[in-house]
């Protein structure tokens, strides 16, 4: 009893027969098989043992019917998911008494679709009828995993929902902390979701969890390299990273170049910075990725740390294990986040 019970619901493309007299059931599998169609003849002993193996189409003769086989298929019929509706070919003599047969079928067996034929029966018309009745199932297979990708995606986006709306919540909590102003607040809220945004529309354009460090980078200054100024530099090979480490990254790029608008390098017109990054080549990967200012103000260490900062060391510590490194040298800010590749991104090349 095969592949097909290890398969579950996934295969229908069989017909269980059960046909007790002479040499019916092994002259219809006989028939099917020839054309094509898996067919198994069960007895009347086996035939719940095979029904739990989940055929795609029924055949049973009149003969079969006794109470005991009606009340089998019953219970696996009640057993189906909501999806399915199993068709069940019924075989009728002329003297059988069909009405009386097809009341108590309709009665017993709610849950299928029952075909009628009555015998003698043209093979060509018996063969296609159950054909058309596989071609049913498999429509029916398709509509449940339609479905359960519909569920399963519905259930994707609640979650991503909930999470960037935490997201959002999380940085404007941060942001009002921080703020002088409502203006301040209105200002600095609405370029920390813009970065939020635009690293969104990256994850999203790359068609998985993963997506490149350079179109991170690239969606998050996008803003800050208009009008063909480029006074940003980037340089990195290759990484994909994760769709979190991604995030993270883009609202921490946000954070330097706005410092760097308001104190540092972007603050003068011969200001420069140089983004670059780069992967060690030992058994644990490690990625570098440095912010180096230069041609701005000379460089003061703040007193205070205020909250960019602050956010910075918090969320990379916490997503890379280490926090990152500020050196607050005269010519420029520099700034290095450092952590192994296996936790920056799932896939890199």
């Amino acid at each position: 009893m095969s592949d097909i019970k290890q398969n579950g619901l996934g295969r229908l493309d069989w017909v269980l027969i059960l046909a007790p007299y002479r040499k019916d059931a092994a002259y219809l599998a006989a028939l099917l098989q020839e054309r094509g169609v898996q067919a198994k003849a069960a007895s009347a002993a086996d035939f719940e043992d095979f029904l739990s193996e989940f055929p795609g189409v029924l055949v049973v003769t009149h003969e079969a019917l006794n109470p005991a086989v009606i009340a089998v298929i019953a219970r696996f019929l009640q057993d189906q998911p909501n999806w399915s509706e199993i068709p069940i070919v019924v075989l009728l003599d002329r003297v059988a008494p069909q009405s009386r047969i097809l009341a108590t079928l309709s009665a017993a067996w709610p849950r299928s679709r029952q075909i009628f034929y009555q015998r003698p029966v043209a093979a060509l018309e018996l063969i296609s009828g159950i054909q058309s009745a596989l071609l049913t199932r498999f429509r029916q297979r398709e509509v449940r995993d339609y479905l359960e990708r519909e569920t399963e995606l519905r259930l994707e986006l609640n979650h991503r929902v909930k999470n960037i709306l935490a997201s959002v919540l999380s940085i404007f909590e941060m942001t009002r902390r921080g703020a002088v102003s409502a203006d301040s607040l209105a200002e600095d809220f609405r370029g920390r979701l813009t970065a939020l945004s635009n690293v969104h529309s990256a994850v999203f354009l790359a068609g998985g969890e993963a997506v490149s460090l350079a179109a991170v980078v690239d969606s998050t200054l996008a803003p800050y390299r208009s009008d063909g100024q480029t006074a940003i530099a980037v340089e990195g090979s290759e990484v994909l990273v994760s769709r979190e480490a991604g995030t993270t990254l883009a609202l921490c790029l946000h954070e330097l170049a706005t410092n760097a608008i308001k104190y540092g390098a972007l603050s003068q017109p011969t200001g420069n910075i140089l983004l670059k990054w780069e992967v060690s080549s030992n058994v644990d990967p490690t990625l570098t990725l440095s912010w180096i200012e230069s041609g701005g103000p000379p460089v003061v260490e703040p007193s205070q740390k205020g909250y960019g900062t602050r956010y910075m060391r918090s969320a990379l510590a916490g997503m890379f294990g280490e926090p990152p490194e500020f050196i607050f040298a005269v010519g420029g800010l520099r700034c290095t986040i450092r952590g192994p590749l296996s936790r920056f991104s799932q896939t890199s090349r």
